[in-house]
């Protein structure tokens, strides 16, 4: 049923703009990944530029084969890369996909940054792909996290026990959330009143 293919495609916002990950991206995305807060909770640590080299090509790769869309997370004020977030996991048949691997730098953390990320990318999903259900997971230690996810009015359905193996050799459970077509009008609601958007403009 979906009226619009998921992706590639930019999405553009007030804020930010989500382009499609690609090596024009690689050094802003490299000084953006200075930070070791962001990647205790990932399995991956992409402050590393050979690391954020084949992290960035094999999405090229994956967007490539339709298998999943990464985008670069970009400020519209000044141009400056921010981090990245994707689609991946999708089912085109059953209409489902998982929104993850999204991090930012610090310092746009708090910010109107991943609420506005999250809302270009539900509704994209929800309103021009035709998605029944989207997923969202993260580690069961990262409660700054929990709180994003919860404050979206995602649901819990459960905990994905020895999930994951964190770049620290530690096993982590992964806690799965999910948005359903019918919860995404209240979704969008919660997403705009934090914006500080009229639904009729956006």
């Amino acid at each position: 049923m979906g009226l619009s293919a998921l992706g590639p495609l930019t999405l553009e916002g007030q804020v930010v703009r989500l382009e499609p990950l690609n090596m024009t991206h690689f050094s802003g995305l490299l000084q953006a990944a200075q930070d070791s807060r962001i990647w205790p909770w990932l399995s991956m640590d992409l402050s590393d530029s050979k690391t954020l080299e084949k992290f960035i090509r094999l999405a090229m790769e994956q967007e490539r084969r339709n298998w999943s869309y990464t985008f670069a997370v970009i400020m519209k004020d000044s141009g400056r890369i921010v981090g990245s977030t994707r689609y991946l996991d999708i089912s085109r048949h059953d209409r489902t996909l998982e929104i993850g691997w999204t991090w930012y730098h610090p310092s746009v953390w708090g910010s109107k940054v991943n609420p506005e990320c999250k809302y270009l990318l539900l509704r994209h999903a929800f309103v021009e792909w035709g998605a029944i259900r989207v997923v969202l997971k993260t580690d069961h230690l990262n409660q700054h996290s929990q709180r994003a996810i919860e404050k979206l009015g995602a649901v819990f359905e459960g905990r994905l026990r020895n999930h994951r193996i964190r770049p620290d050799g530690s096993i982590r459970d992964t806690l799965l959330y999910s948005i359903i077509d019918t919860e995404w009008p209240a979704v969008r609601e919660t997403l705009l009143s934090r914006l500080d958007v009229s639904g009729t403009t956006v």
